[in-house]
């Protein structure tokens, strides 16, 4: 059994002592204390993909669950209409989000206009736009967002999601999921395993100790898109809008919340989702733009509290990752072989050289553009510039969906 905990962040191990039967009564008891809502940020192409539809299926038998807001990126008219008659199978309380329809666009607009950046279309633009929501319905004490393209879904993920946070007994304020990155034989999770973990070390190396960087190594999947929050933090989250999105996430709780209200949970056995290309010839997609977004949101984070990142020092955090992530790739292949899993060296190796490429990549970005802002406002800005704004949201949301009433209320 795993009881390990590491730094300084409290790990929730699932040792499988539990039912999911017994999971979903508790929830079920303490969505009266602490009500739930949950959060999916979706594309329009997911819904004819291979994951969506089961993870519907899953969530229509979830009791404790009072309201679910999808975020739909990348469809028109016709295919947002769809998208309703798709989710209106779901046997709970939902709202739809068209990001692309006219509604949202001129509210985007309306915040351009007294100055707020709304940045590019994304995930992350995805994610605060739900959250928008989640807080004008002012109903949820606690918030759960997954993606929807999990192929091994299963509800015992979002039990376990939840219950460290709905639990009253608990005061734990931010959750992150973490799961074993292993299907169909394959050891994946190469963002995770020879990105994150190297270059974590490889600043911890270059710049020495630092509270920041032990709070992100103490996660074990710091990139899952898996994550539950109680509402307190939702007003003050900066989101960022491009692929650092989860490490902007948790630096922002590092930010504003205290370690011990920080936990991370064993949500699944195993995970696999869609997979993303390493896209060695075109920088700004797949993999590489990824990677390039994450490494300059740490630097970002870590430029913040008062480190410097010149040419040399850049080139020596490149030439520390490179040996760090060739010394993990001996260590996973170790542990590939041990769990009779299958690991292509070549495809590694070609990772790593694509990585370190774009540590340098990465701080040259930030430093061309060091006071770029690549965050969505807070929602605690936004109603500060716009005080109307959050009501204009909802009604605009409602509307998309049919729904007149609360406008006349």
């Amino acid at each position: 059994m795993d009881f390990q905990q590491h730094r300084s962040i409290t790990t929730l191990h699932n040792l499988g002592l539990r039912s999911l039967e017994q999971k979903e009564a508790d929830l079920q008891l303490f969505s009266g204390y602490r009500p739930m809502e949950l959060v999916l940020p979706c594309l329009y192409s997911e819904i004819d993909g291979p994951a969506l539809e089961p993870i519907v299926e899953q969530l229509s038998s979830i009791k404790y669950i009072s309201h679910i807001t999808i975020g739909l990126d990348k469809a028109t008219k016709a295919e947002f209409e769809d998208a309703k008659r798709f989710f209106n199978r779901l046997q709970l309380p939902h709202s739809v989000i068209w990001n692309d329809g006219p509604r949202l666009t001129q509210l985007r607009q309306s915040l351009e206009n007294v100055g707020l950046e709304m940045g590019e279309q994304g995930k992350g633009r995805n994610v605060w736009t739900c959250i928008g929501h989640v807080i004008s319905r002012g109903k949820a004490e606690v918030v759960g967002f997954h993606d929807c393209d999990i192929l091994t879904y299963d509800r015992d993920l979002l039990a376990n999601l939840f219950l460290p946070l709905a639990n009253p007994d608990f005061e734990f304020e931010f959750c992150k999921g973490y799961y074993a990155r292993v299907a169909d034989g394959k050891l994946n999770g190469r963002v995770v395993r020879l990105l994150m973990g190297p270059l974590l070390a490889s600043f911890r190396a270059t710049l020495g100790a630092n509270e920041y960087l032990d709070y992100m190594e103490s996660f074990r999947y710091p990139l899952s898109g898996e994550f539950s929050v109680r509402k307190s933090l939702l007003r003050d989250l900066r989101v960022p809008f491009d692929w650092g999105l989860e490490v902007g996430l948790l630096s922002e709780v590092f930010r504003n919340q205290a370690t011990n209200r920080i936990c991370q949970a064993e949500i699944c056995d195993i995970y696999d989702h869609k997979h993303q290309p390493l896209s060695t010839e075109n920088a700004d997609s797949g993999l590489s733009k990824m990677s390039t977004d994450i490494i300059k949101s740490l630097i970002r984070k870590l430029a913040i509290q008062g480190y410097s990142f010149s040419n040399e020092t850049m080139r020596s955090i490149k030439a520390s990752y490179y040996r760090f992530a060739l010394d993990a790739i001996d260590k996973y292949k170790a542990d590939a072989a041990y769990n009779a899993l299958v690991i292509d060296l070549n495809s590694e190796e070609k990772a790593v050289e694509l990585f370190a490429e774009n540590v340098m990549r990465a701080g040259e970005s930030f430093a061309y553009q060091p006071m770029a802002i690549p965050f969505m406002p807070t929602w605690s800005r936004v109603s500060s510039a716009y005080p109307d704004f959050l009501y204009q949201l909802r009604v605009a949301i409602e509307e998309d969906n049919g729904l007149q009433s609360y406008r006349a209320a």
